[in-house]
């Protein structure tokens, strides 16, 4: 059997969990450190936009491209799409690697001050590794929503949905993986099912902790993405 096919086979939630200690060290840690003095001018997507309305990703180690160059990363790849359509967009990559729903929502005031047009949001998958509530979770995203819709009323909004490892329990998982459906069903946004589909558990297109995707790996997580994000944009 090859590689490829042992890969299929295995599946994503085995994966995850022979991941997890290796991907919660690349992401920062298992604990909620206090957020540092904020400094504008080294907060990761607080680079000053020009005149395009900005399309933010407020996201994790995944979104922040993780092991690779930035612009390797998939918003990167998805301000390459956005030029090639000759579309008036910015993006703006704030993804943080270890970064949880609250210290995504920790971040948001910052952040609101560009002239946000689409959030992605990418949040929820490191509270899941740290087996942190879902009803928090849930009310940090919804906050995350509300605190943007105050800021900018016409702003769009694409959930990026994460799976939740079976460990967890049922019930948890159930919770986890609805939640984010629910965020984009109750604010009038558009869910994208999961971020990795096509990619999680295919070790050809992960690094060698299993979870972060490589190069090739991100542009097929971009295509995921774009094909959600460009009706917005349009």
């Amino acid at each position: 059997m090859t590689t490829r096919g042992r890969a299929e086979r295995l599946p994503y939630c085995l994966l995850l969990l022979l991941a997890t200690l290796a991907a919660l060290l690349a992401c920062g840690g298992g604990g909620e450190a206090p957020p540092p003095p904020r400094d504008a001018s080294r907060e990761p997507g607080l680079q000053p936009a020009d005149e395009r309305k900005v399309v933010l990703f407020l996201g994790t180690s995944l979104t922040a491209g993780y092991g690779l160059a930035a612009e390797e990363a998939y918003p990167a790849l998805i301000q390459e799409r956005i030029d090639r359509a000759g579309l008036p967009y910015q993006v703006v990559n704030a993804g943080v690697s270890g970064d949880t729903s609250a210290g995504g929502l920790r971040r948001l005031d910052w952040l609101l001050r560009q002239p946000i047009e689409v959030l992605v949001l990418e949040l929820g998958a490191n509270d899941m590794l740290r087996g942190q509530g879902i009803e928090a979770m849930r009310q940090n995203l919804q906050t995350i929503v509300d605190r943007l819709r105050e800021a900018r009323p016409q702003a769009k909004l694409l959930v990026a949905g994460m799976r939740a490892a079976p460990n967890l329990g049922a019930d948890y998982v159930a919770a986890f993986e609805t939640s984010f459906r629910d965020l984009a069903e109750r604010n009038g946004g558009v869910l994208l099912p999961f971020l990795l589909e096509g990619v999680a558990a295919d070790p050809a297109l992960n690094q060698a902790d299993g979870i972060h995707p490589t190069a090739e790996g991100q542009r097929i997580v971009a295509e995921g993405v774009w094909a959600a994000l460009r009706p917005l944009l349009e």
